[in-house]
């Protein structure tokens, strides 16, 4: 069985029209109400986009059982004003995964999107995430470190008390954040490089603060491996053992790690740095990696290949990454004979 832990939906065009529409008016008609039918969420997974197969037809291609589904983020425009808006649509990419997942049972589990204004306090996002979760069945959110989406402003680090009323939530819920930052506002950065950019700043933010000590049942998810983490850890760790105090590398094994890397090398430095125990796979297919790598012959975001082929890891360490840690972070509830 694979528990594709990061994925992001493939939604009618009629949802990115929706969007479009909102910041056409900014509001002043209303939030409008959005019309797709069920036939149309099922074309959307079933039919090529910008990629060569359709979303379904791609996790038979790599052999992914089940995915857990969230919002584009480069879609979801948090830093956009009024914020109003982002409430809006956010709410809307959530109810097309929620139906999704009605119409292809077993086959998705839901992450909603939060709502997250730039510069507004995060309470605003609790009545949304406990929507999602209490009355959607979802089994988890996207929390983006950087509403202001590289633009101006700043949100404060991820182990600033800002963020406690949303971590205290998630406890209460019993439900992990996955670290996925949205778009990019500078020409300077890409969005690709602004994702790796947060993610890096994130872990740091969260492991030299007292969340985890505040919030010791908090579950907290990194996209993409972590960002530069596992490749300048030594940078970080140096100045830590100069001054005696504890080091990064220690503290590692509080977060979970997503597999979204889209090199074997990558993919083997990651299990080496964090242990193969806080990994989950994950290859956000179809999306940016679903492209031919030519090295291989195999699309890049075709991951369960380059984790079989490290020879290192035992059987039960690969259960694990596949699908076990994904069933116990985020509350899946399966058993391996559902694979």
């Amino acid at each position: 069985m694979i528990v594709d832990c990061h994925a992001h939906v493939s939604a009618p065009a009629k949802l990115w029209a929706y969007k479009a529409t909102l910041l056409s008016h900014r509001g002043a008609h209303g939030r409008g109400h959005l019309k797709i039918s069920d036939d149309e969420i099922r074309a959307a997974a079933n039919t090529p986009e910008t990629w060569e197969h359709g979303h379904l037809d791609y996790l038979d291609i790599v052999d992914t059982t089940i995915q857990l589904l969230s919002p584009r983020p480069f879609q979801l425009m948090h830093s956009e004003k009024p914020g109003k808006l982002v409430h809006w649509f956010v709410e809307e990419c959530n109810n097309v995964i929620h139906r999704q997942m009605g119409l292809f049972p077993g086959r998705f589990f839901g992450i909603a999107g939060l709502p997250q204004e730039a510069g507004e306090p995060i309470e605003g996002v609790l009545p949304e995430l406990e929507r999602c979760v209490n009355e959607l069945g979802f089994r988890g959110c996207l929390l983006n470190p950087d509403p202001f989406e590289n633009g101006p402003g700043e949100a404060p680090p991820l182990g600033d008390r800002y963020w406690y009323p949303l971590y205290e939530k998630l406890c209460e819920l019993d439900v992990p954040a996955h670290i996925h930052a949205t778009s990019s506002r500078s020409p300077r950065v890409d969005y690709s490089t602004h994702l790796i950019n947060e993610e890096t700043v994130a872990v740091l933010g969260l492991l030299r603060s007292q969340v985890f000590d505040d919030f010791p049942q908090l579950k907290i998810v990194m996209s993409h491996g972590g960002g530069a983490i596992p490749y300048q850890l030594g940078r970080w760790d140096a100045p830590s053992v100069k001054r005696g105090g504890p080091r990064l590398k220690d503290k590692l094994k509080l977060l979970w790690f997503d597999t979204v890397l889209y090199t074997q090398d990558a993919l083997e430095l990651l299990l080496r740095t964090v242990g193969p125990e806080r990994c989950l796979f994950g290859a956000e297919c179809p999306g940016v990696g679903s492209t031919k790598n030519p090295d291989t012959g195999r699309y890049f975001d075709d991951l369960k290949p380059d984790i079989e082929a490290i020879d290192w890891l035992s059987d039960a360490e690969r259960e694990a990454i596949f699908w076990g840690n994904a069933n116990k972070v985020f509350n899946l509830g399966l058993e391996k004979a559902d694979g």
